[in-house]
């Protein structure tokens, strides 16, 4: 049997446990409540995202309740690791190609400090053209000797055809003279840049006369009309040949004609006259070619 003293001691145990479990549950609830409270109080705020056209592309961060950034500072790449943008092709300037430059030819051109002598010959024309031209452009020669120098031919193209002393006015193989081409060759044994031409236009004399050259033509004797006449070589070929042939030098001209010094001789003429004479045997000359 059990004494009274053991029940109440007995009874008084789980009692005790009660109230700590009271407590404890008390407790928890206070502190639920607490954090309630606060969370009343401070809610955690969300971070909104705003976009400012006017200011930047980039987005403007609100800060919560409490003042304070809600995110940190994004993330900006170091300058290094922006690559730099490449220009459009279209952004080049375009360039455009510098215009040719034109030679204005003058109206009028005279060369001055060039002189003539009588022909030695009756068909030495040619021969005394060349050395005043020479002369000229600095080379001293003697006519006759320049006239023994060129080839002799039946074909003026090739040499001089004929006796330089006969009579005027025949074609060949008579006596009549040379052309361009073999005056020209030995033009340039004495080192002068002789070049022979066919078909010289007028703003290529004009051009070079405004440039301080005069230029050899081959007119008709007195710078008249004229005509030219086929002739057939030794050799076979059939050539243009022109009774009265002869040569003078164009030493300036203006918008009516041109001057030309022939022998002692300088006399102007129409661009209509002499171009009639001029034509007869093709536009044929001799220039002085600087380059």
């Amino acid at each position: 049997m059990k004494s009274s003293s053991s029940t109440q001691a007995g009874s008084a145990v789980p009692l005790i446990l009660l109230w700590i479990g009271a407590i404890l549950v008390l407790s928890v609830l206070l502190m639920i409540g607490f954090e309630l409270i606060l969370i009343e109080v401070n809610p955690i705020a969300q971070p909104s995202v705003e976009y400012s056209p006017q200011t930047s592309s980039l987005p403007i961060l609100q800060l919560g309740s409490g003042g304070y950034p809600i995110t940190p500072t994004p993330f900006q790449p170091l300058p290094t690791s922006t690559p730099r943008p490449i220009p459009s092709p279209t952004s080049q300037p375009t360039l455009s190609p510098s215009p040719i430059p034109t030679v204005k030819i003058p109206a009028s051109a005279r060369i001055e400090g060039i002189r003539g002598f009588p022909q030695t010959l009756n068909l030495s024309c040619e021969s005394r053209s060349a050395v005043d031209w020479a002369g000229f452009f600095g080379v001293s020669i003697n006519e006759l000797e320049f006239l023994s120098q060129l080839p002799q031919s039946d074909d003026p193209n090739k040499g001089f055809v004929g006796n330089p002393n006969g009579p005027g006015g025949l074609i060949p193989p008579n006596p009549y003279g040379v052309h361009a081409a073999p005056v020209a060759a030995l033009l340039r044994a004495y080192g002068l840049p002789a070049e022979d031409i066919a078909g010289l236009t007028i703003d290529q004399i004009k051009t070079e006369i405004a440039a301080g050259r005069p230029v050899i033509v081959w007119v008709i004797f007195g710078t008249m009309p004229g005509y030219a006449l086929q002739y057939t070589t030794q050799a076979g070929e059939v050539i243009s040949v022109a009774p009265n042939e002869h040569t003078a030098i164009i030493i300036g001209y203006d918008p009516q004609g041109v001057a030309l010094l022939d022998g002692a001789a300088i006399y102007w003429r129409s661009w209509d006259t002499f171009l009639q004479s001029f034509m007869v045997l093709g536009n044929m000359a001799i220039i002085y070619r600087s380059q």
